[in-house]
């Protein structure tokens, strides 16, 4: 398996690897180096191995901070050389290793791991986490990546993604057939309530608190989401994670007085996730119809929520709509208004029956959409593939 990113917090990658591992498979995920924080090589209790590769003792970091200051062409090269190395190490080891399956996680990875399955007489399988062409941020390489999954997605031996809406866009667009669906469930887990957050941030009063997931970044509707706390009365907004708007969402929460109710903690480890959410109320998901990527999402924290068993307030797009729908787990609100977010995370804050009601069906509803019932989809097309 081929990832770009260091392998930290990869729940989907984590997941599929485990399962693979346990069905017999030798699985190795060669990930990006992670200086002073993971190793090189590690052999995890779930049955695989991870390989990392990249600049080491923060030596391409070292590169970036020097070449601050000079015009762009330095640093992007700097940056395209540190690239480079870590592809051509990715390379020769999987190579060295002589697979019989390369397996891309995203576009990023598909080059990659189409030539080191051609050199290896591999199949190769690709995993479409999203619709890097339809994406937030990809605007200038849409082309590209166009390209690229134009040329090599109908060559690959297997292919996934994560919903329905995707697996039809890949289908339509690149004359394939519709790859398997694969959604970003975690493993089912039996969640119990805590004060964690509360003790953790130091908050006094029994308020529900409200928990937002993953990354800070455009389109995910978080300053929607931070404006709509001020008309939240007694109540908390945790959110979890990182990212490019971390410092301009606390500098709004700072001007709107929320200091005290709404608080930002580092990403928490995989292994601690599920009971750190369960400790919280409420789950939000306020991402905004910015890009096809986002319409067809159903997101990966919809899902943990459900397995915290937490009522959810969401945005009403499709695939997010038919599970909260199906399985009754919480408020819709349509995407991008601040005004309705406003309102339902009132609505849910101020009525404790209409809040247990839903985490009762996030609880009844967790086994059946947890990655266990799944996973089996996973082994199969490996079958296929090998066969």
């Amino acid at each position: 398996m081929l990832v770009w990113n260091t392998f930290l917090n990869d729940a989907r990658v984590f997941n599929e690897a485990q399962t693979l591992a346990q069905a017999g498979y030798a699985v190795t995920v060669n990930a990006l180096a992670a200086p002073g924080v993971a190793k090189e090589f590690e052999r995890l209790a779930a049955g695989f191995v991870v390989r990392r590769f990249g600049a080491r003792h923060g030596s391409s970091q070292l590169a970036a901070k020097k070449s601050r200051g000079k015009s762009s062409f330095p640093r992007l090269l700097l940056l395209a050389l540190s690239r480079l190395g870590t592809q051509l190490g990715m390379l020769v080891s999987v190579c060295r290793a002589r697979p019989d399956v390369v397996h891309a996680h995203d576009v990023n990875m598909l080059p990659l791991a189409w030539l080191a399955a051609r050199w290896c007489r591999a199949a190769l399988v690709y995993d479409a986490h999203e619709i890097s062409t339809h994406r937030e941020g990809y605007r200038s390489i849409r082309p590209l990546v166009a390209w690229l999954e134009r040329k090599i997605m109908p060559r690959a031996s297997g292919t996934i993604t994560t919903t329905d809406a995707r697996s039809r866009f890949f289908a339509r667009a690149y004359k394939v057939p519709r790859p398997l669906v694969l959604q970003n469930r975690p493993r089912h887990y039996c969640a119990q309530g805590s004060d964690r957050i509360r003790t953790d941030l130091g908050w006094d009063r029994q308020w529900p608190v409200v928990i937002y997931q993953g990354g800070q970044q455009p389109g995910r509707g978080l300053s929607l989401l931070v404006q709509a706390m001020a008309h939240v009365p007694e109540s908390y907004l945790v959110m979890v994670g990182g990212g490019p708007l971390h410092g301009a969402l606390r500098a709004q929460a700072s001007e709107l007085g929320l200091e005290q109710r709404v608080r930002f903690v580092p990403t928490v480890p995989l292994a601690e996730l599920p009971r750190y959410t369960a400790a919280a109320d409420i789950g939000v998901q306020p991402i905004e119809n910015t890009c096809l990527n986002h319409y067809t999402t159903d997101s990966n924290k919809l899902f943990e929520y459900v397995q915290a068993g937490l009522p959810v307030v969401a945005s009403d797009l499709p695939e997010i709509r038919r599970i909260v729908r199906q399985h009754d787990l919480g408020l819709l609100v349509p995407a991008g208004n601040g005004e309705a977010l406003a309102e339902a995370l009132r609505r849910m804050v101020a009525d404790v029956r209409l809040r247990q009601h839903h985490a009762q069906r996030a609880r009844a509803a967790a086994a059946a959409l947890s990655w266990e019932v799944q996973e089996h989809l996973l082994i199969d097309l490996y079958c296929r593939v090998l066969s």
